[in-house]
Protein backbone atom coordinates (compact mmCIF):
# COMPACT_ATOMS: atom_id res chain seq x y z
CA UNK A 1 0.00 0.00 0.00
CA UNK A 2 1.04 3.49 -0.99
CA UNK A 3 -0.20 5.31 1.96
CA UNK A 4 2.55 3.34 4.44
CA UNK A 5 4.85 5.27 2.58
CA UNK A 6 3.15 8.81 2.52
CA UNK A 7 3.67 11.15 5.38
CA UNK A 8 1.99 14.88 6.26
CA UNK A 9 4.44 18.11 6.70
CA UNK A 10 3.02 20.24 9.24
CA UNK A 11 4.47 24.14 9.34
CA UNK A 12 4.18 24.91 12.83
CA UNK A 13 5.40 29.01 14.09
CA UNK A 14 8.26 28.47 17.03
CA UNK A 15 6.81 30.19 20.16
CA UNK A 16 9.44 32.47 21.43
CA UNK A 17 8.30 30.91 25.34
CA UNK A 18 9.37 27.29 24.54
CA UNK A 19 12.80 25.63 24.22
CA UNK A 20 13.69 25.62 20.83
CA UNK A 21 13.88 22.15 19.19
CA UNK A 22 16.59 20.08 17.59
CA UNK A 23 16.53 19.50 14.18
CA UNK A 24 16.41 16.51 12.79
CA UNK A 25 18.20 17.01 9.40
CA UNK A 26 21.14 18.78 10.91
CA UNK A 27 20.92 18.51 14.65
CA UNK A 28 21.31 21.60 15.14
CA UNK A 29 18.52 24.01 17.00
CA UNK A 30 15.60 25.76 15.59
CA UNK A 31 15.89 29.37 16.16
CA UNK A 32 13.66 30.58 12.99
CA UNK A 33 9.86 31.62 13.18
CA UNK A 34 8.74 29.07 11.39
CA UNK A 35 9.81 25.02 12.01
CA UNK A 36 8.46 21.60 10.03
CA UNK A 37 7.06 18.70 11.87
CA UNK A 38 7.44 15.01 9.61
CA UNK A 39 8.11 11.54 10.48
CA UNK A 40 7.38 12.83 13.99
CA UNK A 41 10.58 14.72 14.10
CA UNK A 42 11.09 18.57 13.61
CA UNK A 43 13.20 20.40 10.85
CA UNK A 44 14.14 23.77 9.84
CA UNK A 45 12.40 24.16 6.47
CA UNK A 46 16.05 23.99 4.55
CA UNK A 47 16.95 21.00 5.83
CA UNK A 48 13.69 19.02 5.20
CA UNK A 49 14.44 17.82 1.32
CA UNK A 50 14.11 14.82 -1.05
CA UNK A 51 17.16 12.78 -1.02
CA UNK A 52 17.33 12.84 -4.94
CA UNK A 53 15.89 16.35 -6.44
CA UNK A 54 16.92 18.33 -2.90
CA UNK A 55 13.38 20.11 -3.58
CA UNK A 56 12.61 21.59 -0.32
CA UNK A 57 9.69 19.25 0.65
CA UNK A 58 7.61 22.27 2.72
CA UNK A 59 7.47 23.96 -0.24
CA UNK A 60 6.03 21.26 -2.76
CA UNK A 61 3.11 20.24 -0.92
CA UNK A 62 2.05 19.00 2.22
CA UNK A 63 3.33 15.16 1.90
CA UNK A 64 6.28 13.81 1.42
CA UNK A 65 7.43 9.68 0.55
CA UNK A 66 9.59 7.64 2.32
CA UNK A 67 10.95 4.24 1.11
CA UNK A 68 14.51 2.31 1.61
CA UNK A 69 15.68 5.22 4.71
CA UNK A 70 15.16 7.95 1.84
CA UNK A 71 12.61 11.27 1.84
CA UNK A 72 11.64 12.16 -1.30
CA UNK A 73 9.62 14.40 -2.96
CA UNK A 74 6.36 12.28 -5.21
CA UNK A 75 8.14 12.39 -8.66
CA UNK A 76 11.10 10.76 -7.09
CA UNK A 77 9.18 8.48 -4.92
CA UNK A 78 7.49 7.68 -8.42
CA UNK A 79 10.13 7.28 -10.98
CA UNK A 80 12.35 5.12 -8.35
CA UNK A 81 9.41 3.00 -6.69
CA UNK A 82 6.76 3.34 -9.13
CA UNK A 83 5.34 0.77 -11.20
CA UNK A 84 5.21 1.73 -15.02
CA UNK A 85 3.30 0.14 -17.35
CA UNK A 86 2.41 0.35 -21.40
CA UNK A 87 -0.02 3.25 -23.37
CA UNK A 88 -2.51 0.80 -24.79
CA UNK A 89 -2.54 3.06 -27.96
CA UNK A 90 1.23 3.36 -28.53
CA UNK A 91 2.99 0.54 -26.35
CA UNK A 92 5.47 2.69 -25.50
CA UNK A 93 6.27 2.97 -21.33
CA UNK A 94 4.68 5.04 -19.24
CA UNK A 95 7.04 6.33 -16.40
CA UNK A 96 5.35 6.13 -12.86
CA UNK A 97 5.60 9.86 -12.15
CA UNK A 98 3.52 10.77 -15.68
CA UNK A 99 0.02 11.73 -15.84
CA UNK A 100 -2.56 9.24 -17.71
CA UNK A 101 -5.78 8.77 -19.06
CA UNK A 102 -7.58 5.59 -17.31
CA UNK A 103 -10.10 3.67 -19.29
CA UNK A 104 -11.35 0.57 -17.98
CA UNK A 105 -7.91 -1.48 -17.19
CA UNK A 106 -6.49 0.59 -20.42
CA UNK A 107 -3.53 3.45 -18.99
CA UNK A 108 -2.95 5.97 -21.93
CA UNK A 109 -0.51 8.63 -22.18
CA UNK A 110 -2.02 11.63 -22.52
CA UNK A 111 -1.16 12.77 -25.83
CA UNK A 112 -2.32 9.39 -26.71
CA UNK A 113 -6.17 9.53 -25.49
CA UNK A 114 -7.68 10.19 -28.91
CA UNK A 115 -10.04 8.53 -30.84
CA UNK A 116 -8.59 5.66 -32.80
CA UNK A 117 -10.34 5.97 -35.49
CA UNK A 118 -9.73 9.85 -36.74
CA UNK A 119 -7.51 10.69 -34.06
CA UNK A 120 -9.60 13.77 -32.57
CA UNK A 121 -8.50 14.25 -28.99
CA UNK A 122 -10.93 13.96 -26.22
CA UNK A 123 -11.54 17.37 -24.09
CA UNK A 124 -12.68 17.51 -20.27
CA UNK A 125 -16.60 16.72 -20.41
CA UNK A 126 -16.46 14.58 -23.85
CA UNK A 127 -17.68 11.19 -24.85
CA UNK A 128 -15.54 8.83 -25.46
CA UNK A 129 -16.33 4.60 -25.90
CA UNK A 130 -14.77 1.42 -25.91
CA UNK A 131 -15.30 -0.86 -28.35
CA UNK A 132 -12.94 -4.03 -28.97
CA UNK A 133 -10.78 -2.36 -26.51
CA UNK A 134 -10.00 1.16 -28.98
CA UNK A 135 -11.18 4.17 -28.00
CA UNK A 136 -13.75 5.97 -30.00
CA UNK A 137 -15.25 9.31 -30.27
CA UNK A 138 -19.19 9.54 -30.34
CA UNK A 139 -19.29 10.06 -34.06
CA UNK A 140 -17.10 6.90 -35.16
CA UNK A 141 -18.80 5.13 -32.35
CA UNK A 142 -22.11 5.62 -33.87
CA UNK A 143 -21.03 4.86 -37.47
CA UNK A 144 -19.99 1.69 -36.77
CA UNK A 145 -23.03 0.53 -34.85
CA UNK A 146 -24.79 1.39 -38.08
CA UNK A 147 -22.62 -0.36 -40.12
CA UNK A 148 -23.28 -3.42 -37.75
CA UNK A 149 -27.23 -2.91 -38.10
CA UNK A 150 -27.73 -1.12 -34.73
CA UNK A 151 -29.51 1.79 -34.21
CA UNK A 152 -27.82 3.61 -30.92
CA UNK A 153 -30.05 4.33 -28.05
CA UNK A 154 -31.54 7.79 -28.03
CA UNK A 155 -32.65 9.00 -24.39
Amino acid sequence: LLSRYISGIQMLSVQPDTKPKGCAGCNRKIKDRYLLKALDKYWHEDCLKCACCDCRLGEVGSTLYTKANLILCRRDYLRLFGVTGNCAACSKLIPAFEMVMRAKDNVYHLDCFACQLCNQRFCVGDKFFLKNNMILCQTDYEEGLMKEGYAPQVR
